[in-house]
């Protein structure tokens, strides 16, 4: 049986960050596993025909020291540029925010197609369930999926967890969110840097051009609805007529070329826990971190790529004691 001192299940930023941490201390006997294809989570970047559409995460602002002094890093590496913003950067990836995710997670052992169904907790330890029927041993597990997700991992588990922190667990609220993402023939009056999130339609959340933000050859564009109309409408069979309607008045749509609709079950926390990561069975060997682990500072108050990035490198700090 394989034996790892620590597994990090979820391949977003969180994950990514945590195992990136424990990479520089030295560590090398962990692994991150990931039930999808590719690691990011909503850094998701999709190809539509001969271009690029971001429809998860669309740029990322800095608020510490800590995620600026990589930010420079990343900007000298040529993985993100200053999409737009004075005096409040907003950075991007060049390549599309998924190719981001790729960069931070190259040389860190992961498993992807990789879904978690079980962790038992016995005297030395864990034992790591996945859908395969593969079973590994580990000494610590963080937990950075969203949390509805942790939640119902831990209900199919055998482990014990502490009251208190479970109660924080079930404080934290997500809302989904539903994307359109069209190919248009003929290039958008978006404003030029392709971004539009000002005296939008009632419930539009934001409007990007990604052949304008330089990551497509192609016209594609993303519509962004916000959480409450997204949970109000969510598996409704006409959301993609709806949505149109909602920005009919920016598009010609005789010149549509395709259409697809994205949606995001847990895309973001509308409650947050202003906790960095939680201790879920009180010995530091069961922790769960993400976006919506917020530092007890926080500024911003909400979900964000900074967030997610704050949350994973604290976990892993505390994994390490």
């Amino acid at each position: 049986m394989e034996h790892y001192e620590v597994t990090i299940v979820g391949a977003g930023l969180s994950g990514i960050t945590a195992a990136r941490r424990l990479h520089k201390q030295g560590r090398t006997n962990f692994i991150l596993v990931d039930k999808g294809k590719s690691v990011g989570g909503r850094l998701a970047t999709r190809r539509v025909a001969d271009g690029k559409v971001d429809h998860g995460a669309q740029f990322f602002t800095v608020r510490t020291d800590e995620l600026g002094e990589e930010v420079q890093n990343w900007l000298k590496e040529g993985w993100i540029k200053h999409w737009f913003g004075d005096p409040y950067p907003r950075y991007t990836a060049i390549d599309g925010m998924n190719s981001l995710a790729k960069h931070l997670a190259e040389g860190i052992r992961a498993s992807l197609h990789t879904k978690i169904t079980q962790i038992v907790k016995y005297p030395d330890g864990y034992r790591v369930y996945d859908d395969k029927m593969n079973v590994w041993k580990s000494d610590k597990i963080l937990l950075t999926m969203p949390v509805p997700q942790v939640m119902e991992l831990l209900k199919a588990s055998d482990v014990e967890v502490v009251d208190l922190e479970m109660n924080k667990l079930r404080s934290i609220l997500f809302e989904p969110a539903y994307v359109g993402i069209y190919h248009f023939r003929s290039p958008t009056g978006l404003p030029e840097d392709g971004h539009l999130d000002k005296n939008l339609p009632k419930d539009v959340e934001r409007v990007v051009d990604h052949q304008k933000k330089g990551i497509s050859k192609d016209t594609l564009v993303s519509v962004y609805m916000n959480g409450d109309w997204s949970r109000r409408y969510y598996g409704e069979d006409y959301v993609r007529t709806l949505i149109r309607e909602k920005v009919d008045r920016y598009f010609d749509w005789k010149d549509l070329e395709s259409e697809q609709l994205k949606r995001w079950r847990y895309a973001q926390a509308k409650k947050v826990l202003k906790e960095s990561y939680l201790d879920l069975a009180g010995d530091g060997t069961l922790v769960v971190a993400g976006d919506a682990f917020l530092r007890e500072n926080d500024e911003a108050g909400r979900t964000r790529f900074e967030s997610a990035f704050l949350s994973g490198k604290d976990a892993a700090a505390y994994l390490s004691w």
